[in-house]
């Protein structure tokens, strides 16, 4: 019963654990998809409305927001690996700092994903830059600018906190935090950055999760392994009884 019950338990968890370390590899290509084909022009022209009222801008910001969602599911991965060290409890206040973070941000990119999509199209439509100015509506309203700034804020303290708890566990690659945590440093200062530096912030921020989650991997190795202890001496102490 006991090897039974051992057996199972290493089953769900490395299942879980390599499904929420995919989660976070994903995600690090998404993050590289988003920049790369997000459409880039003069957002005052023509050129602006027709790149707002492409399929690109829908498909890099729906990627950009999938990213995120897996992001916040990857993670939990680091809660099951924590949650016995000194680490744990550091762990789940980034956890929820970083969740809490991505639902803030998201609606923004959502607004920017359908608002300025439907901006574009009307403005192709009836072929004046007019209508152009409810962009920078959407965008820089006082609500949606507070909640995405709150938003990305949390989105770099969260990081920050993993990158710390990764390196004060022991039990993961104590430097794979740090790409993590400066690739969600730099979310917010990125945008004001060319297409080039954008692509370049998406690798680096890619870096960050798929060293996290290779990491992740390891670790959950070396968990299984303390999973088979107990289970052995539980074998030996009922043949022994």
């Amino acid at each position: 019963m006991a090897t039974t019950s051992a057996s199972k338990e290493k089953t769900v968890f490395s299942s879980r654990a390599r499904l929420e370390a995919l989660s976070l590899i994903v995600s690090g290509f998404l993050f590289i998809l988003y920049p790369v084909l997000r459409p880039f022009s003069d957002e005052s022209s023509l050129q602006g409305a027709e790149a707002f009222a492409s399929t690109a801008w829908v498909l890099a910001h729906v990627l950009a927001i999938v990213a995120f969602i897996l992001l916040a599911l990857g993670l939990l991965g680091l809660q099951s690996i924590f949650q016995k060290t000194t680490a744990g409890g550091l762990t789940s206040l980034a956890l929820i700092l970083t969740w809490i973070g991505v639902g803030f941000t998201l609606p923004y990119y959502g607004a920017e994903t359908f608002g300025l999509y439907a901006i574009g199209q009307e403005a192709v439509k009836q072929q004046s830059v007019t209508l152009l100015t409810l962009a920078d509506a959407v965008r820089f309203s006082e609500p949606a600018v507070v909640m995405f700034a709150v938003g990305l804020l949390l989105l770099a303290v969260g990081p920050i906190l993993v990158a710390i708890a990764v390196w004060r566990s022991g039990t993961m690659s104590r430097w794979s935090g740090f790409p993590f945590a400066l690739g969600f440093a730099l979310y917010l200062p990125q945008f004001y950055g060319s297409q080039t530096i954008r692509v370049a912030h998406g690798l680096l921020v890619a870096l960050g999760c798929i060293w996290v989650a290779l990491s992740m991997l390891r670790s959950q190795k070396w968990r299984s392994q303390l999973l088979n202890r107990p289970a052995t001496e539980s074998v030996e102490q009922v043949q022994f009884d």
